[in-house]
């Protein structure tokens, strides 16, 4: 290839990646279902999308290097506090039985279905038993199911896809070897490569703790560091054993976020903007690879086996993992409704088929193209179905709104009592120790740990927050947090307005919304508290008390409305307001 067809295909692969994820975005659904055929269409119309000519014999090693740094970011979001009793017990059976089961079925039906020899069905039974946090993660998202179906099916796709790349990986050697091999002989291998994936993940663990909490990083740096540390000994173990990085990459994440503070000094926005944008470069990379041809004979075979996946399989094995836990019965039911496949399964079946095919084992060029063909199926029908499904089973978390309440003013407890009182879920966190004792004096559910670990849900139990209201007394503090804030969680961050005279640094150029009338800054409100005002509810009935101010607004599906300097809510009859008496 020339250097301008170089140029030219690299430059359209990120812009393909880059505007699906936009496009995906604004249209409100997982990215995947947009990468996919974009990818797919870009690889069948010119062959300037074509990775395999773009890099050679490098694009498998760049892929499996690439899905490493994937995992690596999903372990940043495993909480190790959340990892006990009846959700670990359903996570270990999900992972072993759930392989055995998945594997079997989609070997067993695609030899008939599809035509494959033994050796290219068990490759591909193998390869199916992945789901993926890529994939799981945004329709978790999208769908808010409750707190403990979140951690069980993002426990699973993060521990799965290590499993399935080694099973992968033995099941290929198997198969090239010229036969399985005994029982006891593939057991071992599965052992070393996990001894080497430990031993990596160890090592790498011990780098980035003495890296990122010893030397005091920048953003930049600390993700620079990061991404080296998990390429290096992703590389190093899968020199050792193959696919053995992908194990050492989730146990390095695993173990940084759950060290004190770790995992918000890891996952900052650089590193979290790197990761979507690997992940967009990966599907459309590896999608432009599948051709129509190798499409026509295997669409309709391989939507059988997807209804094999989706109806038979995943049940049995939800079926199982939960028996004699306590999940509910739309718990059990939703977890055998989401088993969607992603990015390691399609890296996998790259990184293998094409081998494969050159060794002629029978059936093997189908089994990139029946891959594809089953990650598009499950990503769109669970994409497409998974928010009717958990609303029908009723395990979607309720839509009352989860504020944050950043500060420990004795203004701010009674704001939290007020808000609580009016029916919603408050939490609150404050920096001194004084201010903590009063949030629990208030018996207000304190957050732990630090402030924007706390506020993004890592580290701590506190999925589901729906916005941040940043309240102390410190203007700068609450600027610069606002801006860190925004885009890590899933509402509104709003701030105090700073009083006039007192700018400060960083306040005038920061974002997040600004709370109350003008003359309602953070020390006028203190004082105010101080003087004998206190923070009220009233239940609008057409009029509001006189002598009061409006600060919130709960309307009866219990969300929360701030008054804002944009803005404030017109209150409704039902609707509780939050008001500053006199």
């Amino acid at each position: 290839m020339t250097e301008d067809e170089v140029f030219l295909g690299l430059g359209l692969i990120v812009v393909l990646a880059v505007g699906s994820q936009v496009l995906a975005n604004r249209l409100r659904v997982p990215a995947l279902i947009v990468l996919l055929p974009v990818g797919f269409t870009a690889g069948a119309l010119t062959d300037d999308v074509d990775p395999e000519r773009l890099l050679g014999s490098t694009f498998s090693p760049l892929v499996s290097l690439a899905v490493a740094v994937i995992l690596y970011d999903a372990g940043l979001g495993l909480d190790l506090g959340g990892f006990r009793g009846h959700t670990r017990r359903v996570v270990v059976r999900l992972i072993w039985f759930g392989a055995l089961v998945t594997g079997a079925a989609a070997a067993l039906v695609a030899m008939p279905l599809l035509g494959m020899s033994q050796g290219a069905a068990v490759m591909l039974g193998a390869i199916l038993v992945v789901s993926g946090p890529t994939v799981v993660g945004p329709l978790l998202a999208f769908v808010r199911p409750t707190e403990r179906l979140r951690r069980i099916l993002v426990w699973e796709g993060s521990l799965i896809d290590p499993v399935g790349g080694i099973l992968g990986a033995l099941v290929f050697h198997a198969v090239t070897a010229g036969g399985p091999g005994g029982f006891g002989s593939r057991v071992g291998s599965f052992a070393v490569s996990t001894a080497v994936g430990v031993a990596g993940g160890i090592v790498g663990a011990a780098v980035l703790t003495v890296a990122l909490r010893g030397f005091r990083l920048g953003e930049v740096l600390a993700t620079t560091v990061q991404l080296a540390a998990v390429i290096g000994v992703a590389a190093a173990c899968d020199i050792v054993r193959d696919d053995t990085g992908l194990i050492a990459a989730v146990l390095m994440g695993l173990a940084v976020a759950n060290l004190p503070g770790g995992g918000a000094t890891a996952r900052r926005p650089f590193f979290e903007t790197l990761v979507n944008l690997v992940i967009g470069l990966l599907f459309i990379s590896i999608s432009a690879t599948v051709s129509p041809q190798s499409l026509r004979h295997v669409l309709l075979p391989t939507l059988g086996l997807v209804a094999v996946l989706v109806f038979a399989a995943r049940p049995l094995v939800a079926a199982v993992s939960a028996w004699r836990t306590d999940l509910t019965a739309g718990e059990r039911g939703f977890l055998g409704w989401m088993a969607p496949r992603g990015i390691v399964a399609a890296a996998t079946a790259s990184t293998f088929s094409a081998t494969l095919v050159d060794r002629g084992v029978g059936g093997a060029a189908k089994i990139l193209p029946a891959t594809f063909v089953v990650i598009v199926a499950t990503v769109t029908l669970y994409g497409l179905s998974a928010a009717p499904v958990a609303g029908r089973l009723g395990v979607v978390r309720p839509a009352r709104s989860r504020p944050l309440l950043v500060g420990g003013d004795p203004w701010v407890v009674d704001l939290g009592r007020a808000l609580r009182s009016a029916g919603l879920d408050v939490v609150m966190w404050a920096g001194r120790e004084a201010e903590r004792d009063s949030i629990r004096g208030a018996g207000i559910e304190l957050a732990p740990g630090e402030l924007f670990a706390a506020a993004t849900g890592e580290g701590a139990e506190l999925e589901g927050l729906t916005g941040v209201l940043l309240l102390t007394g410190e203007d700068d503090f609450n600027a610069l947090a606002a801006t860190r804030l925004q885009g890590s969680v899933e509402g509104t961050v709003h701030r105090l307005r700073p009083p006039a005279e007192n700018q400060g640094v960083i306040t005038p150029y920061a974002g997040g919304e600004v709370l109350f009338d003008p003359d309602l800054t953070g020390p006028e409100l203190a004082r105010r508290h101080a003087r004998g005002a206190r923070v009220v509810t009233h239940r609008f009935d057409g009029a509001l008390p006189p002598g009061h101010r409006m600060l919130f607004l709960v309307r009866g599906d219990g969300r929360l409305l701030a008054v804002t300097r944009a803005a404030g809510p017109t209150p409704r009859p039902g609707d509780v307001a939050v008001l500053l008496s006199a």
